[in-house]
């Protein structure tokens, strides 16, 4: 189920991008008007991770996951109906204010469900298939909007969402039965949040700065590589669906890879090397890609370098949210959603900045520069992160 929500979750936040020309069109909105749009639900989804972490481990996951999606599949359904730019801004951010508890939610369900030694894997398939709802996207919503429109595009990804929840709340269970040593036990006492504890601690403030870096590299892939692949290197429109979608398969392979390799290391050699020194040096490796995506010049020499990045970083995404639950325990859905809420940051900032180097410089090829140094900066603080000293003391 979490996988399929994966799916889900990008398919409805990819395909306002698919469609943008589409709606800038029919609702005669301006490239800057059309940036707002997009800005509205990157806010509303970057404000929301912890309070949506938080509720999510109050009230369970069962109820308030169908509550949520059921939430973001309205304003999914909506968005077809917007009418013009304050509508569509209403909707957009409103629609970020659900989708913000997805990844929090489903960590909070993984610490849950999973021991410890299967929480990597878990958090690597439920992000690959994050990945692989945004490599689908294009080839479903492209031909929707060719035979029906784009309005229609969107009523059938928020029909979609419905069936989830309902599915969902049908069959999950917030509790375990067995005495299997799970992450976390259930109790019948609603989970508490010490949040002066948290802030407190040196390493909450490590693997936020380390996301917020991260997501430099991330965010540029779900906004403005269409644009940098079309107008910085020359790719044809036509050329544009497949050129999207290999590097999100990259990334799922990543994802899927990372999840094994983060168990795996963690079982034989310990917490320190399964999480840490996988993803500083994911980091690592993807920032050498990175910067020669940009040094190299070239249509087919980019492609790869930066579908190898893509893969690359996203080797240790199930390493840096399996550390919300071994550094976390009960609180691993607030934490994840802190550390998300810093990397939604880092993504709005890097939207901001490329397009200001460009603006400036002339130059698409500047602002991966700078990418590939926030992933450098980003690899250095995962090196520092202590896996085996949790952020709140078990009771």
């Amino acid at each position: 189920m979490l996988i399929i929500l994966g799916v889900v979750t990008f398919l409805d936040r990819i395909n306002i991008s698919v469609a943008g020309s589409s709606i800038m069109s029919d609702l005669n909105l301006s490239p800057e008007e059309w940036g707002w749009v997009q800005s509205a639900f990157i806010l509303s989804y970057g404000l929301m991770q912890i309070p949506m972490g938080a509720f999510g481990d109050r009230r369970g996951h069962r109820k308030v996951l169908a509550l949520i999606v059921l939430w973001w599949s309205l304003f999914t359904a909506l968005t077809g109906m917007a009418g013009g730019l304050a509508s569509l801004l209403l909707i957009r951010f409103m629609f970020g204010v659900g989708e913000a508890g997805s990844s929090p939610c489903s960590t909070g369900v993984i610490s849950r469900w999973f021991e410890k030694h299967e929480v990597g894997k878990a958090q690597g398939y439920v992000w690959a298939a994050s990945r692989m709802g945004g490599a689908l996207t294009p080839f479903v919503v492209i031909p929707v909007m060719m035979w029906l429109g784009w309005r229609e595009a969107f009523y059938l990804l928020g029909a979609l969402g419905v069936v989830w929840s309902i599915v969902w709340y049908a069959f999950y269970r917030d509790k375990k039965t067995t005495d299997t040593p799970y992450i976390y036990k259930e109790s019948n006492e609603k989970t508490s949040i010490n949040w002066k504890e948290i802030v407190r601690n040196r390493q909450f403030w490590i693997i936020c700065a380390m996301y917020f870096f991260y997501a430099f590299g991330s965010w540029f892939f779900f906004s403005w590589f269409p644009t940098f692949m079309e107008l910085g290197r020359g790719f044809d429109k036509s050329e544009l669906t497949y050129a999207v979608a290999v590097p999100f398969i990259m990334s799922m392979i990543g994802n899927i890879t990372g999840g094994y390799l983060t168990d795996k290391l963690t079982k034989k050699y310990g917490l320190k090397v399964g999480r840490k020194a996988l993803g500083s040096s994911s980091l690592a490796v993807s920032a050498v890609c990175m910067f020669l995506a940009a040094f190299i010049p070239g249509k087919m020499t980019v492609f790869i370098f930066l579908s190898l990045c893509f893969g690359i970083f996203d080797l240790m995404l199930p390493s840096a949210w399996a550390l919300c639950i071994d550094l976390g325990k009960k609180n691993a859905g607030a934490i994840s959603g802190a550390m998300n809420t810093f990397g939604n940051i880092g993504g709005f900032c890097c939207g901001i900045l490329f397009g200001y180097l460009v603006q400036a410089s002339g130059n698409y090829n500047l602002p991966l520069y700078m990418i590939a140094g926030m992933l450098i900066i980003s690899a250095v603080l995962f090196a520092f992160i202590n896996p085996t000293k949790p952020i709140v003391k078990e009771d």
